[in-house]
């Protein structure tokens, strides 16, 4: 039975056989498992040699390092593995990605849109909102982003929406009220009166009771809202003024939180400056942010919670946003108690977990008025 050692020699050195008997073994047991979940075979750039290779190239750059530095009860096989599956997943992303904006454009070239009304004047007006709201508050490549455009634009159902982008209907529909009721309406109202009939349209744009089994009129209800909406809406010039002070306020909140962000790649830490990464509850410091927590700033293989060394972790990798919200709120009661300390806060949560920065920045915002925490530009551009 050959060692851990004697591998690890071995793919040092390049031994044919045990690259091609072991590493590649090792990795085509990932890739299975994936394969299968997610079809990798059938995606462009995820055949299995394309990501065995890039792996084996990323390990003798950094001279197997990442193979020598692995904890003394970790065993090469499990820890070689869990290397493959971080860069299958962050491959996966990447591909899941481009597919989506290719998912959109066909949408709008094979399918007469929703809005193409004849009796209406607001179709451009319409999609340009919606543009605006997807460049300006939600990122216009996030998954917000293009659930609100497929929808409100290009006119697929909830149902058609949930297959394209391989998520449950009732996450499709979820998202979309709370994107209704957070962010649509807030903006149709800064540039419109809200006039007492122009009430009962908003409200069906996103107190969308349809219950499980009415996904397909997802569609349907809000753009006939929209359109009422702009039909009896008031420009609301004679109100310049109050915009202009609150484009004054923003612009000065802007301004104080100037000196909190912290950078988007932290490769050193000054004196009483924390790292804070999103990490598993199992402390697998793998991949991304974890493992330079794990290389250079102290982070304990084990421990997925809380401080060590000269970081400290936040798990991201165990659900939904409700599942991470409570470490967020225990992150900044730590903080809270330790004002000496300055914690630089990565952008958890939206790398290997997933994530996108809207969903993660709201649960950052308790943080805004704790002076020792610094967070990533893009919160504080959701934040304010």
């Amino acid at each position: 039975m050959i060692s851990d050692e004697e591998i690890l020699e071995g793919l040092k050195h390049y031994d044919n056989d045990i690259t091609k008997n072991i590493f590649y073994t090792y990795c085509r047991m990932v890739y299975a498992v994936y394969d299968k979940r997610y079809a990798l075979m059938r995606k462009a750039g995820m055949d299995f040699y394309s990501l065995a290779h890039e792996y084996y190239i990323h390990l003798d750059k950094n001279g197997w390092g990442q193979l020598e530095d692995r904890p003394p009860t970790a065993s090469l096989k499990s820890w070689l593995m869990g290397g493959f599956r971080f860069l299958v997943l962050d491959k996966l992303k990447e591909v899941e990605k481009e597919n989506r904006h290719t998912t959109v454009l066909e949408g709008a070239r094979n399918r007469q849109l929703q809005f193409d009304v004849a009796d209406t004047n607001y179709n451009a007006e319409v999609r340009r909102m919606v543009d605006e709201i997807c460049y300006q508050k939600l990122g216009r490549d996030s998954v917000s982003a293009i659930i609100l455009k497929m929808i409100l634009i290009e006119g697929f159902k909830g149902k058609e929406v949930a297959e394209k982008l391989n998520i449950t209907p009732s996450a499709v529909t979820q998202r979309y009220r709370k994107l209704m009721k957070d962010v649509v309406i807030p903006y149709f109202r800064s540039y419109y009166e809200p006039a007492s009939d122009m009430m009962p349209a908003m409200e069906s744009l996103y107190a969308l009771d349809y219950g499980d089994d009415a996904h397909d009129e997802l569609a349907a209800a809000p753009s006939k809202s929209l359109f009422t909406l702009f039909d009896i809406g008031k420009k609301k010039s004679e109100r310049s003024e109050e915009i202009g002070e609150r484009e004054r306020r923003k612009k000065s909140m802007k301004k104080d939180y100037s000196k909190r962000i912290a950078a988007d790649y932290i490769k050193e830490l000054k004196d009483g400056e924390i790292f804070v990464f999103g990490s598993n509850l199992a402390g697998m410091h793998g991949g991304g942010a974890a493992y330079l927590a794990f290389k250079r700033f102290g982070a304990v293989m084990g421990q997925g919670v809380g401080l060590q060394g000269r970081s400290y972790a936040i798990p991201t990798m165990q659900g939904g946003t409700d599942t991470i919200s409570p470490y967020v709120d225990e992150f900044i009661d730590f903080a809270k108690e330790h004002p000496e300390q300055t914690f630089l806060v990565t952008q958890i949560g939206c790398g290997i977990a997933g994530f996108d920065p809207e969903e993660i920045a709201p649960l950052f915002r308790a943080a805004i008025g704790v002076e020792n925490i610094h967070l990533p530009k893009v919160f504080w551009e959701i934040l304010t």
